[in-house]
């Protein structure tokens, strides 16, 4: 029933594309010496989410996680991962990801208030 709330289906999607870009990220690193490889990242949260909305599917639970190239200079060997780059990626995911768990708790807590518990 709650579920279907619109505040939760964010708080949810967020949290599902930040693991998606930390396991991008991760590829990306496991990567970074291997010649001719292009590092990636995942296409960015709002338009995801614009995108969903405009085709519901919100209530389907269906919210598909575009890689995209992330457009970092290459190296002599073609690869394109910086490692700088990827920390930076990955603190912004896990950022990510504990924005949505902060905004789950307190739309629980609201939930919890109305309903008089």
């Amino acid at each position: 029933m709650f579920d279907r709330l619109e505040i939760f289906q964010l708080a949810g999607g967020l949290a599902r594309h930040s693991a998606s870009r930390q396991a991008v990220v991760a590829q990306n690193i496991a990567n970074a010496d291997t010649p001719g490889y292009r590092a990636r990242d995942v296409a960015d949260f709002a338009n995801t989410w614009r995108a969903m909305t405009q085709e519901n599917r919100l209530g389907r639970g269906e919210m598909p996680m575009r890689v995209v190239d992330a457009g970092t200079p290459a190296s002599p060997n073609g690869n394109t991962v910086s490692l700088e780059f990827e920390m930076l990626r990955g603190i912004e995911a896990q950022r990510a990801h504990d924005r949505a768990l902060r905004v789950y708790g307190s739309a629980m807590s609201i939930l919890r208030t109305s309903i008089g518990r």
